[in-house]
């Protein structure tokens, strides 16, 4: 049996990476082929993560793999997203034999409306969703990430979350896991916090960065640039290699 091609949706945060890292532990399962990103061009990074776009291509080199970006607008309602996806959909459907998919993976955990929504957008579009590390208990995979040398800086707090500035520009380590309120999940599954990657098993070498300037930014309450503003905490990735 063929192991099946899959592109990995990549947010350039720990989950993602290590929704990847189960895949390529299966190569008689799955055959990864690439990684596709959303990328907001206003601020040359990539979406939500905030990761810069000169690190992000650093990733995919360390992924040996194909990178996909989807540039989308700011603030992208839902349909100029929607619409994005489906234009990458219809390249993917005209990439060679050997690079193309019709299997797209995620890193979710447990929100079941964010998962249905994916699945809702790939209807009738010839494209299936498959979710390696669903259903992962959020306590002990953190735990699994740390203990495989997986590092990650924060690049980014919720306006909406418990956490204050003092956590935007921190590793994600053991003493950030111990130090988030209480309540808070510790891979931040409702979006209090988002990372970067920068070492990990699914890196042939590690990128040298370190966590760069944090700035406060309005950001829109909801996706479709309504509801006023609030501020967003951002770490920036500095580079320590040309």
């Amino acid at each position: 049996m063929n192991a099946t091609p899959v592109l990995v949706s990549w947010s350039s945060g720990k989950d993602s990476a290590w929704a990847l890292h189960v895949l390529r532990q299966q190569p008689e399962r799955y055959d990864v082929r690439g990684i596709f990103t959303t990328v907001t061009p206003h601020f040359d990074r990539v979406a939500i993560q905030a990761t810069p776009r000169r690190v992000l291509r650093l990733q995919a080199d360390r992924l040996g793999l194909p990178l996909y970006e989807i540039p989308i607008p700011y603030p992208c309602p839902n349909e100029a997203y929607e619409a994005a996806m489906l234009q990458f959909l219809e390249r993917v459907r005209n990439l060679p034999d050997d690079l193309t998919a019709e299997t797209v993976a995620f890193g979710d955990l447990f929100l079941e409306d964010i998962r249905e929504y994916r699945e809702s957008n790939l209807n009738g579009t010839g494209f299936n969703a498959i979710f390696p590390v669903w259903g992962s208990p959020t306590a002990e995979l953190a735990q699994t990430m740390l203990e495989s040398n997986l590092k990650a800086i924060v690049t980014a707090v919720s306006p909406t979350s418990q956490l204050d500035r003092s956590f935007a520009g921190r590793w994600f380590d053991q003493l950030f896991l111990e130090d988030l309120p209480e309540g808070t999940d510790p891979l931040g599954e409702n979006g209090e916090f988002h990372t970067c990657v920068v070492d990990g098993p699914m890196f042939d070498q590690p990128i040298a960065a370190r966590p760069g300037e944090i700035v406060g930014r309005p950001v829109s309450r909801n996706h479709d640039g309504s509801g006023g503003t609030v501020t967003a905490w951002y770490a920036d990735v500095e580079l320590l290699e040309s």
